[in-house]
């Protein structure tokens, strides 16, 4: 009886525990969701990224980036350019761009695919930017290090080397760029001018021969003639003056 009685209470002190357990399991918070992926904040704890931050601020760049972080299934990558990088730029180079072209500058910084270190060795050259489409080369060639953690970028114009991740989670990757990626078609050589072609030469037509008598004056006969008749003339008086002086 006693055996019984004290199997029954073992049973329902078990039981309470259990109905314990399950409540605090059940008003127990549950892990804390990861914060939201802000390209932004990953810059600003960069700390020297205040150019290209106003960029894409500007450009409202930025703002279409992060909005298509959270709906890509390839992800992205970007090249930061630092500071340092946009004050090694020749004095005018940002001012010299029209807004679209700025936009294309900042769209050239980013891939529209994530990368790592160890995936930019199987990339397929040329690798497109977001800035790729028909209004000229947009594209870059990236060769990865044997060795891995580093990866040189060509863009026709300038290379620069990567070896410095600030961010590489799916689906962003940042790197700190110690240079601005400047495209071809932007700031790569242009063709010369086509030389003007000079005016024809206006032909020199042949004056008639009316035109050619008009331009030459009276005709050698004519001048002859009229010498002719100035000899006579002169001859008449001189005779005439010899007739008087016999006379006389």
């Amino acid at each position: 009886m006693a055996s019984s009685q004290s199997l029954l209470l073992l049973l329902s002190l078990s039981t309470l525990l259990l109905l314990l357990v399950a409540a605090e399991a059940a008003t127990a918070p549950g892990p804390t969701p990861p914060p939201p992926l802000n390209l932004t904040d990953i810059l600003v704890k960069g700390g020297q990224y205040a150019t290209f931050l106003r960029l894409l601020n500007e450009t409202q760049y930025g703002a279409q980036l992060q909005s298509q972080l959270n709906t890509s299934y390839d992800g992205f990558t970007v090249f930061a350019p630092s500071d340092n990088a946009f004050q090694k730029l020749k004095q005018g180079t940002l001012n010299n761009l029209n807004s679209q072209q700025q936009v294309q500058l900042i769209q050239y910084q980013v891939l529209p695919k994530y990368y790592t270190f160890a995936t930019f060795q199987t990339a397929s050259n040329p690798v497109p930017t977001q800035a790729s489409g028909s209004d000229g080369v947009y594209t870059v060639n990236v060769t990865g290090a044997p060795t891995g953690q580093q990866v040189n970028v060509s863009t026709g114009v300038m290379e620069t080397r990567i070896n410095n991740a600030l961010y590489s989670a799916f689906p962003l990757s940042v790197y700190a760029a110690d240079d601005v990626l400047l495209p071809y078609a932007l700031f790569g050589a242009k063709p010369p001018a086509a030389a003007a072609s000079p005016p024809p030469a206006a032909s020199a037509e042949k004056p008639k021969k009316g035109d050619q008598s008009a331009a030459e004056g009276p005709s050698t006969k004519e001048n002859s003639g009229s010498y002719k008749g100035r000899v006579m003339g002169w001859g008449f008086v001189v005779g005439m003056v010899a007739m008087v002086g016999i006379v006389l």
